[in-house]
């Protein structure tokens, strides 16, 4: 399998210190990856955090493959300014695009099996003209996708989806549609057979208010919108179960009655997700032609150059992005 493709994120950040932790969990055993980085930050970086990663530049993403277990293959995507660990820079800007830009390429051409984003700062991107809310639909412009493009939390302990995402609660509400929550189920089951090989996926649906709306006295949202996109979902075949009242959907004994809780709103999803597995909770992003995983946490601004940041959730992006191009390809 070709290496995959871990971009820069941003260089303000705690990204290049998991990444070089990332290189050391992994060296011996693999998944291969390649970093679309500045060497001469990583060099800097590494010597910084007293880390011993050799950095090797490389023009090709294959020679990554020869040398992984002694270095850090780096296909170079040059800084305008020097990094800056908690300040994020607008100069660095064009940077952290164009190695989101170039890693989906690569992974479009074959050349990397799938890209890992390290976590990027919005607001820094927005001062300099970024257009698309996040990484997703940055993403699905590069690759043409159509459809919904959906984020996917998952753990070893829970895979959850959020119909609405980065909104604020009230618009979240406001947003929320059965087409909307068809196509997100649509998605999800789809991915959960071709990524994740579960032939049959079993979708808990979330209800949206205390109690699944007890049957209109605490809201109607479960009757009037809810409940049409379960028996839609249902007619297409699809084994979905719910509205589940939500406070007790995400028990041990609830979560094994299902392969993914597909929820109304962002803290709905990410809140027990985070809760149980915050180390190992992966994001990954349904409905691209490509594979993409991110680790479930952001830039962190106020530990970055600290030396405490933990690889963890990057090092399970990087093995569930492999695991991911692997079922592809098979």
């Amino acid at each position: 399998m070709n290496p995959l493709a871990l971009t820069i994120g941003d260089p303000a950040g705690i990204g290049g210190e998991l990444t070089l932790k990332a290189w050391l969990a992994l060296r011996r055993t693999g998944p291969i990856f390649l970093a679309l980085d500045d060497p001469a930050r990583l060099e800097r970086l590494a010597d910084n955090l007293g880390l011993t990663v050799p950095i090797q530049q490389v023009a090709d993403p294959a020679e990554a493959a020869e040398i992984f277990g002694t270095a850090l293959a780096v296909l170079p995507v040059r800084l305008a300014a020097t990094p800056v660990p908690g300040k994020p820079n607008p100069a660095n800007a064009q940077a952290i695009v164009a190695s989101i830009a170039q890693a989906t390429k690569l992974a479009l051409i074959g050349a990397a099996a799938g890209v890992v984003t390290n976590p990027i700062n919005k607001a820094a991107l927005y001062q300099a003209g970024f257009a698309y809310p996040g990484h997703t639909e940055f993403l699905a412009a590069l690759t043409g996708a159509t459809g919904q493009q959906i984020m996917m939390l998952a753990s070893p302990m829970l895979r959850v989806v959020p119909v609405t995402v980065h909104a604020s609660l009230r618009d979240s509400i406001a947003m929320l549609t059965t087409d909307r929550i068809v196509a997100a189920s649509r998605t999800t089951a789809a991915a959960l057979g071709r990524d994740f090989g579960i032939a049959a996926p079993r979708l808990a649906i979330a209800g949206l208010n205390p109690h699944a709306g007890e049957q209109g006295a605490l809201g109607t949202e479960e009757t009037t919108l809810i409940q049409p996109a379960i028996d839609r979902l249902r007619a297409e075949g699809i084994e979905v179960s719910g509205p589940w009242p939500p406070d007790t959907m995400f028990t041990a004994a609830a979560r094994g009655r299902y392969d993914v809780a597909i929820c109304m709103y962002h803290d709905q999803a990410l809140i027990p997700l985070k809760t149980l597995d915050m180390d190992h909770g992966v994001n990954v992003t349904l409905g691209l032609p490509i594979v993409r995983t991110s680790p479930d946490h952001g830039t962190a601004f106020d530990i970055a150059g600290k030396r405490i940041a933990d690889p963890t959730s990057l090092v399970a992006a990087i093995e569930l992005a492999a695991k991911l191009a692997q079922r592809r390809s098979a």
